[in-house]
C-alpha cells in the first residue's frame, strides 16, 4: 500500500468523486416503475424497480453490503413522483458516487480527506469577540482532545486565517487512522461529511460516534451561527445550508446501517 502522506505531498490526482458526480448531471427521467423492492443475501443487496435492477449513472449494478443500506435507497426511489430527481435522493447519490467514483481509487479520496485535515476548520480561531472565542473552544476543543487521546495526534492552532503547518508526525498518525476507514461506502460517507462541514476532524468525530450528527453540524457552523445571531439570516443562504445538512444527515444514516 502506498504511503498516504507521500501521495499527499506529490499533489492531487483526478478526482473520482467529481467524475462520478458529473455522470449524474442528466435531464430528469420519468418514473417508469410501479414497485420498489430489495433482493439479495448477506453482503450483496440490490434494489429492483419492478423487475429491473437499479444501476448507477456509470452503468454499474447498484449493490450495497447491507440490507439496511439497500432499504434506504429503495425508500428514496419509492418516494419519487412523476420524475426521478437525484437531488431528492441523497443516499442514492452517495451510493452512486461510492460505486462509480470512490471504489475506482479510494487512495485519492483518502488523500483528499487528509488534505482537509491538514488545514482543518477547527485549527483557526477568532481572537475576538470573547463570546465567539468561547463558542469555538466549547465546540472544537473536545474534538481535538478526543483525537489526541484516540490516535496520539496533537494539532497546532492559530488565530485568524494565517496557515499553520501541522507536524508531520501528527498527519502521519491521522493518515494511519484514516486508512482503517477505506471501505468504499464508509469512506464515501466520511468524504461527504468532510466536504459539507469543511472539517475532516468533525466528520471523523461523527463517523466514530464521538459526536452526534446535530452536534457535529453545529460545531461546523459556529462562525456562521454567530454571524446570524448578530446580523440575521439570509433566506437563500439558509436554503443552501438546509440542503447541505440534508446530504450530511443522509451520510450519517448510511453509516448507521453499514
Amino acid at each position: 500500500m502506498r504511503d498516504l502522506l507521500n501521495d499527499l505531498e506529490q499533489g492531487q490526482k483526478p478526482d473520482p468523486i467529481r467524475q462520478a458526480q458529473e455522470k449524474m448531471r442528466r435531464p430528469l427521467p420519468k418514473r417508469f416503475y410501479k414497485d420498489v423492492f430489495v433482493v439479495g443475501e448477506e453482503g450483496a443487496y440490490k434494489v429492483k424497480l419492478d423487475e429491473r435492477a437499479v444501476r448507477t449513472p456509470g452503468g454499474a449494478e447498484l449493490v450495497v453490503p447491507t440490507e439496511g443500506a439497500a432499504q434506504l435507497v429503495a425508500g428514496e426511489y419509492a418516494a419519487q413522483g412523476e420524475h426521478i430527481d437525484p437531488m431528492s435522493m441523497p443516499v442514492t447519490r452517495l451510493v452512486n458516487t461510492a460505486i462509480d467514483g470512490v471504489a475506482t481509487d479510494p487512495q485519492v479520496v483518502l488523500e483528499d480527506v487528509l488534505r482537509y485535515a491538514s488545514s482543518d476548520l477547527i485549527f483557526y480561531r477568532a481572537d475576538s469577540p470573547e463570546r465567539l472565542v468561547q463558542n469555538q473552544r466549547d465546540a472544537w476543543d473536545p474534538v481535538l482532545e478526543w483525537m489526541e487521546t484516540t490516535i496520539g495526534a496533537r494539532f497546532m492552532l492559530a488565530e485568524g486565517v494565517m496557515h499553520v503547518q501541522q507536524p508531520k508526525e501528527t498527519l502521519a498518525a491521522l493518515g494511519s487512522y484514516l486508512v482503517q476507514r477505506r471501505e468504499t461506502f464508509r469512506l464515501s460517507a466520511l468524504h461527504v461529511m468532510t466536504t459539507l462541514m469543511g472539517s475532516a476532524l468533525l466528520a471523523l468525530g461523527v463517523e466514530s460516534g464521538f459526536l452526534e450528527a446535530e452536534a457535529g453540524w453545529n460545531a461546523a457552523h459556529v462562525d456562521e451561527n454567530w454571524n446570524i445571531s448578530q446580523w440575521g439570516e439570509d433566506s437563500e443562504a439558509a436554503a443552501r445550508m438546509a440542503a447541505r445538512k440534508r446530504d450530511m444527515l443522509a451520510a450519517v444514516e448510511l453509516l448507521k446501517v453499514l
